[in-house]
């Protein structure tokens, strides 16, 4: 019988990256890479970073460059979506009516940006980050001068935010928690970025909730607020998190909650199914939890995993959780994982108010997340002081004329 091959949906990082893993673990079968996006895989980050700065060159973005997909005979289709998956037969349906048999099928297919569901927020000059040619607008919108507004102080708020500061616009951020990112970094961690960005002049009101958006002939004039405020505005930006694009798994009949649930090994509830990236929600077996995790190095990792893992090698996902940000000249690694509720004392090494420290979040003594802020080559020590599970007295952390490695 003739192998069917692999089928991978979403021309993502992850998907790329799978595919890219399995050519390199010797698979000689048929790979389709499938995505709905015009643009071969690219990278994320860089649209609300560098990109976005225009510090980075478009052709840079891309995971591979063009000729790579035919070199390596990967079957790229672009600006087509998956449409249906029969578990049964083992196949895919495109958009076009195109169906393809598999072996083994991976699902890379990301998230979308939750949308505002106020008045005014189909205006135009309401705008959100995700694609490719979403930060390109923003980036030639930004050239016109506008008065800025951003919706969510999150990663995706405070990263634009850099970015308009940086291109000398009036920026206004507003959030409706007390703290941007409290949620992730808690309320000390939370009140330096808060710091960071009112000392780059941006207007950061915290505790607020937008009322609706207000318009003048179709396009942008304000933001109105729920206590009467009004703001002007030529450009709003709404970064208010994302939703994992699960509705093909789901009309699948895989188990979903808050993504797709798959194992450590990112197989889905069917065995020949497996998911990676944004999109899955996965049981790691170190933190003996299941984790959604929305980063770039979560995609990548997951993406060369998962491709093991559908050649029937017994690869397992436990890397610990890990992003970077870069806003202004604070540049940042996380590494690992806690909620709010799950630490019980924070130690600062180095030098809080000259922006260049390690925050170690700590629980009973043990080390569970490590922030190291313009100090680098640090993520892999403090990754392994997470994995010793050892106790630490505040100053053995703190104390800089202890190496890390030395602990």
């Amino acid at each position: 019988m003739t192998s069917a091959g692999f089928v991978i949906v979403g021309a993502s990082l992850a998907g790329a990256i799978a595919a890219q893993t399995l050519r390199a673990e010797s698979f000689t079968g048929r790979i389709t890479l499938i995505g709905d996006e015009p643009h071969r895989p690219y990278e994320r980050p860089p649209l609300s970073k560098g990109y976005l700065l225009g510090n980075t060159a478009r052709e840079k973005v891309f995971v591979h460059p063009a000729g790579w997909y035919a070199e390596h005979e990967v079957d790229l289709r672009l600006g087509t979506a998956a449409t249906r998956i029969d578990r049964d037969a083992r196949s895919v349906t495109l958009a076009d009516k195109t169906q393809l048999g598999y072996d083994a099928l991976l699902l890379a297919t990301g998230s979308t940006p939750r949308v505002l569901r106020l008045p005014g927020a189909d205006l135009q000059g309401v705008r959100y980050l995700r694609r490719l040619e979403d930060s390109e607008q923003i980036k030639t919108a930004f050239t016109r001068r506008p008065k800025v507004v951003i919706i969510g102080a999150g990663w995706i708020g405070l990263e634009t935010a850099a970015a308009a500061r940086a291109y000398g616009l009036d920026v206004t951020v507003l959030e409706q928690g007390e703290m941007p990112l409290l949620r992730v970094l808690g309320r000390e961690v939370a009140q330096i970025f808060a710091d960071l960005h009112r000392d780059a002049k941006v207007d950061l009101r915290c505790g607020v909730q937008v009322s609706r958006i207000i318009g003048t002939g179709g396009h942008v004039a304000g933001v109105e607020l729920v206590d009467g405020v009004r703001l002007d505005a030529d450009l709003v930006l709404v970064g208010v998190g994302i939703t994992p694009n699960v509705d093909l798994a789901e009309d699948a009949r895989l188990e979903i909650d808050n993504g797709i649930l798959v194992d450590e090994h990112l197989q889905t509830s069917d065995p020949a199914i497996y998911a990676a990236g944004d999109v899955a929600n996965a049981y790691h077996p170190l933190l003996r939890r299941r984790l959604r995790v929305e980063h770039w190095a979560n995609a990548r990792r997951q993406g060369a995993i998962a491709a093991k893992a559908m050649l029937g090698q017994d690869a397992l996902y436990d890397r610990l959780p890990y992003f970077f940000s870069d806003q202004y000249d604070f540049g940042m690694e996380y590494t690992g994982y806690v909620e709010p509720e799950e630490f019980d004392q924070m130690v600062f090494r180095g030098d809080v108010p000259g922006r260049e420290f390690i925050a170690f979040w700590l629980s009973h003594g043990r080390v569970v997340a490590g922030m190291n802020v313009n100090i680098w080559d640090v993520a892999d020590p403090i990754e392994r002081l997470i994995l010793s599970r050892r106790q630490f007295h505040s100053g053995q952390l703190a104390d800089v004329d202890i190496p890390l490695d030395k602990l």
